[in-house]
């Protein structure tokens, strides 16, 4: 499934991020680092414990981005990653906007469904560029 640019740069921009995972518990969490490679979403883990968990047991994740009243839910699967190129871009990424950070892992979402949130489903009518 493609993004289109208008999405991309909600999704980067919104006010609020959460990603639902399930594995041996349901689990939510908020994100702040996230990016979009290639039509792929990048979600950095500082601290994941619980999250790294159930994605490791259940790959299919739920992102969810919002600002005030209008928003977009991701669903799809992630891929996390410990090494390699997109790592270590993403450690470069990270270090060049957050310094002090430690970046454990890199979580790569592939987009399966994308879903409006907003209750009168017309996020797109009301991004403003």
């Amino acid at each position: 499934m493609n993004i289109n640019q208008q999405t991309e740069t909600f999704i980067i921009s919104a006010q609020s991020k959460a990603l639902a995972t399930y594995g041996e518990n349901l689990n939510v969490v908020p994100l702040s680092s996230v990016k979009i490679v290639n039509g792929k979403i990048w979600l950095v883990n500082y601290f994941m414990d619980k999250t790294l968990l159930n994605i490791l047991a259940n790959p299919s994740v739920s992102l969810v981005c919002w600002s005030e009243m209008i928003g977009f839910q991701i669903k799809g699967t992630v891929v996390y990653y410990t090494n390699g190129d997109d790592f270590e871009s993403a450690v470069a990424w990270i270090h060049s906007i957050l310094p002090d950070r430690v970046v454990n892992g890199l979580l790569v979402l592939t987009p399966k469904e994308i879903f409006d949130i907003a209750p009168t489903k017309n996020t797109k009518e009301k991004i403003k560029w």
